[in-house]
């Protein structure tokens, strides 16, 4: 079960990232529009989120490489002597 939940957190997190990365897309063409507040507040908000779903990608990733190191140690025949 454990083993289940490490990879479900791995895919997550790779989800997440791609979001990122679009988010950043949709950024890029939000900002060749000429300024004007509503694009500001739209830069400031997405620059944040982008920083909020890196974040998250990276404590899932590590979570999910965690649960799988465990895993694996606990499958390995020499913690059993």
């Amino acid at each position: 079960m454990n083993k289940l939940l490490a990879v479900i957190q791995l895919i997550t997190s790779a989800l997440v990232s791609i979001m990122a990365l679009a988010t950043l897309i949709n950024l890029i063409f939000i900002s060749t529009r000429p300024e004007t507040i509503s694009v500001v507040n739209t830069l400031v908000g997405q620059g944040v989120l982008i920083i909020i779903l890196l974040v998250l990608a990276t404590v899932l990733f590590k979570k999910g490489l965690a649960g799988l190191k465990q895993d694996k140690l606990a499958e390995s025949p020499d913690t059993a002597a």
